[in-house]
């Protein structure tokens, strides 16, 4: 049985494939106390052990297209907010991950230099100890331009993927513990207490709790039968309110009227209007009666990604100045959007550009705010497919340049080219939106079906090779793992907590972000009871995400000079 087994894994490897991605991704749904390792890190450990045990690989020409997809992808969903970062209003939260990569750095090359670590554990634990995976492509990438033998290339490449899988247990479980557990115990701070205080203030004490929502909804739609309103105008009806409200519909007997500012109403005629519950309220003084009716007048849901050059860091609150009179009373922020990500949508809340607003209104008033603020997200069902295979192209040609500095070559490969090609490509994406449409849901499938496919091709790759570096070093690449996660993450709460002087539930959320851990800021937002450290985690993390994959040809190339 095993025999036959083994047999149909190594004659069809995409069988192998979708079997870790399955048993992966199951795994990675177990919880283990508060942590769950995530379907990357269950992907990798059950392929590790179906290569080990069954012998069965994918073609490299396999691996590098899931690579390339995925790092295109991943640059292509973080540009808006990478570069709106880079200004000096972001510089309060551009320090963590600078620090992140420094130290982490500076740790890994302690270690590669006192145990000998080669350039595959090296960067294997660079990987897994800032909990990125991407890195891990990268780094192999690298090692497979060093230009060793092709079996001195497989051992170093199957130590990137071991390592990797250790440090990202062991960097996991410390992240998690640390941001949402020991550092509101060391540092003498309620993260729930905290969190509810920093929501409070963040809404202006107006907004509800999390989870909370009022009885009575702001935005309403009524009818009435036109009697006071006999012989004015529709513009005239809407600024004699007492509150903003529209005037969607005037149905005329058979007729049905669009509310136009200039269109004079008739004693008898049906006029439905949308807007605020305190504009409506009295209405019929305005108007006339109240008609126990059902309009046919809907109410819109839509998302909005923000390009407007005045938005960066605007707050929430004050975004109306951008809608003008007319708007800002009739459409209403449902959601607010980042990085794929939800993060409060209170009045103070500092706003990015790329950022996706989910706007509620009339269909009217919902149209005039996407001209005022972006452009309307793209449909799911469409992908300009011209835009994203030159932005792979360009880039995959990027990563072909090859600079020679000293006595060495410098290139920033495939995986390095394809990010930056996806950065840009993303952002002039949000800038201009006429083209280049790429539905995040599209985007979010596409890099996590790359990654998850090279994660498993790399893992039935090593499996053969993994136990030898596991008994070459034992205990102490768990104990080098802790560190190089403890290690940054503590310089970081230090700083930010006594030198920065950073909101605890912003500090905690800053760093979990730095390390780009999603298990972290899901723990840290379930210990705080609402979404706040969501705010400074996407800044963090939209940064990191993009500068620790670099790193990743950055410690082959110092690992190589220290051993």
């Amino acid at each position: 049985m095993w025999s036959w087994l083994s047999e149909l894994f190594r004659g069809t490897p995409e069988i192998a494939l979708f079997a870790s991605l399955a048993i992966g991704y199951a795994f990675g749904r177990v919880p283990f106390g508060p942590i769950r390792l995530g379907g990357i890190c269950g992907t990798l450990i059950t392929a590790l052990v179906i290569g080990h045990l069954t012998g069965a690989r994918l073609d490299d020409g396999v691996k590098n297209l899931a690579f390339a997809l995925f790092i295109f992808a991943l640059g292509f969903s973080s540009g808006p907010q990478f570069f709106a970062n880079l200004n000096r209003k972001g510089l309060r939260y551009l320090g963590f991950p600078v620090i992140e990569i420094v130290t982490v750095l500076a740790v890994v090359l302690a270690f590669t230099a006192v145990l000998r670590f080669d350039q595959g554990t090296a960067a294997g634990l660079m990987a897994g100890g800032a909990t990125e995976s991407a890195a891990l492509g990268t780094a192999s990438e690298a090692i497979g331009r060093l230009g060793l033998s092709d079996e001195r290339t497989t051992e170093l490449q199957s130590n990137v993927a071991t390592a990797y899988t250790i440090s990202y247990l062991c960097g996991l479980i410390t992240i998690v513990l640390l941001t949402s557990q020991l550092a509101p115990l060391l540092m003498r701070f309620d993260l729930r207490e905290e969190s509810a205080r920093l929501w409070q203030r963040l809404s202006g004490g107006h907004e509800h709790g999390p989870g909370q929502a009022s009885a009575l909804p702001d935005l309403v739609g009524r009818a009435y039968r036109v009697e006071a309103a006999d012989g004015r105008t529709v513009g005239e009806v809407e600024a004699a309110l007492p509150d903003r409200a529209t005037v969607e519909q005037v149905r005329r007997g058979d007729q049905t009227l669009q509310g136009d500012a200039g269109t004079r109403l008739r004693s008898g005629d049906l006029v439905v209007l949308v807007g605020r519950r305190a504009a409506l309220v009295g209405a019929d003084g305005v108007v006339g009666p109240e008609q126990a009716v059902e309009p046919d007048v809907v109410v819109e849901s839509r998302d909005i990604v923000l390009t407007h050059r005045a938005v960066n860091h605007l707050p929430l609150g004050r975004i109306s100045g951008l809608l003008g009179p007319g708007l800002r009373e009739a459409v209403f922020v449902q959601r607010v959007t980042r990085t794929e990500r939800e993060i409060p949508a209170l009045p103070r809340t500092r706003l990015q550009t790329g950022d996706v607003l989910t706007v509620v209104g009339a269909p009217s008033d919902v149209d005039a705010a996407q001209w005022a603020l972006g452009y309307r997200m793209a449909a799911p069902e469409r992908t300009d497919f011209v835009y994203l295979g030159l932005g792979l192209v360009i880039g995959i040609l990027i990563g072909q340049v090859v600079l020679p500095v000293g006595g060495a070559e410098l290139t920033l490969g495939t995986g390095g080219g394809a990010l930056l090609s996806g950065l840009v490509f993303g952002f002039l994406r949000a800038r201009r939106p006429t083209f280049g449409s790429f539905h995040p849901v599209a985007a979010s499938v596409m890099k996590d079906l790359g990654l998850a496919t090279f994660i498993a091709a790399t893992g039935l790759a090593a499996g053969p090779q993994a136990l030898v570096l596991l008994e070459r070093y034992g205990i102490v690449l768990p104990v080098a793992a802790v560190l190089t996660t403890l290690v940054p993450a503590t310089a970081s709460l230090l700083i930010g907590r006594y030198l920065l002087r950073i909101e605890p539930p912003l500090l905690v959320g800053a760093v979990a972000g730095q390390q780009c851990s999603t298990p972290a800021i899901s723990q840290v937002v379930s210990t705080a009871g609402n979404s706040v450290p969501m705010i400074s985690y996407t800044i963090t993390y939209a940064v990191s995400n993009v500068l620790l994959p670099l790193m990743g040809p950055v410690i082959v190339a110092l690992a190589g000079a220290v051993a």
